[in-house]
Parts: C-alpha cells; structure tokens; sequence
C-alpha cells in the first residue's frame, strides 16, 4: 500500500512540475498583461497565415505597381526616341513612330510648362524654297500628332532648316534617308 501512495504522491508531484513548467512556455507576461514579442519564425507564419483575400489583394496591389513602373520605364524609352524618319517626298508620319510620338505626348500633356521645338529637315535634293517648305510640312505633321494627343498649341514651335542642317554628308540614299527628318528638342 506504500507504494500505491509513493506512486500517487510522485505522480502528483510530476504533474505539478508539468504544469508550472508549462506556465513558463506562457507568451503573456501576467503582470504586464501584454504579449511578448514573437520570434522571426514565428512572425513569419502569422504574416503568410493570414486570410487568403489579403494576400491576393496585396499580390494584386504589387503586381498593378510593378506593371505601372514598367508602364513608366517604357515610355521614358520610347521618349529617348526624338529623331523621326519620312520617306521621300512625303511628310506622313511612319507607323514606326507612332508609339514614340505618344510617349512624347502623354509626357508634354502631363507637363503643360514645358515647350518643344520641332525641327524639319530635308536631303538636298530639290530647291532650297521647296526644301524649306516640306521640312515644315514634316514639322506640323508631327505637331498636329501632339495636338491631337493632348498637347497645347502653346508647347509647340515648328521651324525648318530644309537642307541646311545635314545629319549625314553624301549623295547616296542612306545619307539622304538620314536627312529626311524632324528633331524634337525640349526647351
């Protein structure tokens, strides 16, 4: 019978020890009431545990942002662009620019303080009066782009140089196509 008690009493004693050990596993500071901080394990699983809308509106939220600073990335390149080609003869504006042509209107658009010069140019070929005058038929081509995509009349000067301004010195067609253009300089 002693030993029933011993084994009672031990048993009673262990549980005791379980339970006051277990006490000190507590995350609460009882005299404070507050938590304790939680380690980086531990936060790590209560931040991804959390609902699964949050997590997908925030993967929403980072990926509109993402595709927004990739939106920006690509029209300050297609802006670096400010040199625009024409066949010969001709002041319609290739397909090829349009993209680069809308950068650099939705740029002039959001800044209305800042103004523009377009500059026509020509090859060689044909007089210095008709040279003149397609350099600025190329200009207000350009010009009437812009407008039409929401920059003011007041941002944009036109001026053409004919053949005066060569980008390319020769009489070979790749000289000439060279010189067949309009140059966007920022003021």
């Amino acid at each position: 019978m002693k030993s029933n008690s011993f084994k009672h009493g031990l048993a009673f004693v262990l549980s005791g020890l379980l339970l006051a050990g277990c006490e000190s596993m507590s995350t609460v500071d009882e005299t404070e009431d507050e938590f304790v901080s939680e380690t980086p394990e531990e936060q790590a699983v209560n931040e991804t545990s959390g609902a699964p809308e949050d997590a997908q509106v925030n993967a929403e939220a980072m990926a509109a942002q993402q595709a927004k600073e990739a939106a920006e990335r690509e029209q300050a390149a297609l802006r670096e662009v400010r040199t625009f080609y024409f066949d010969f003869d001709q002041s319609a504006i290739k397909s090829e620019s349009r993209a680069a042509l809308a950068a650099h209107a939705m740029f002039l658009a959001a800044n209305p303080a800042l103004k523009v010069v377009l500059e026509g140019h020509c090859d060689e070929r044909g007089t210095k009066g008709y040279n003149i005058a397609l350099g600025e038929s190329r200009a207000k081509s350009i010009a009437s782009f812009l407008k039409v995509n929401g920059v003011s009349d007041a941002q944009l000067e036109v001026v053409s140089y004919g053949e005066e301004r060569a980008a390319e010195l020769g009489q070979t067609e790749a000289a000439w196509a060279k010189n067949r253009r309009v140059y966007i300089e920022y003021k």
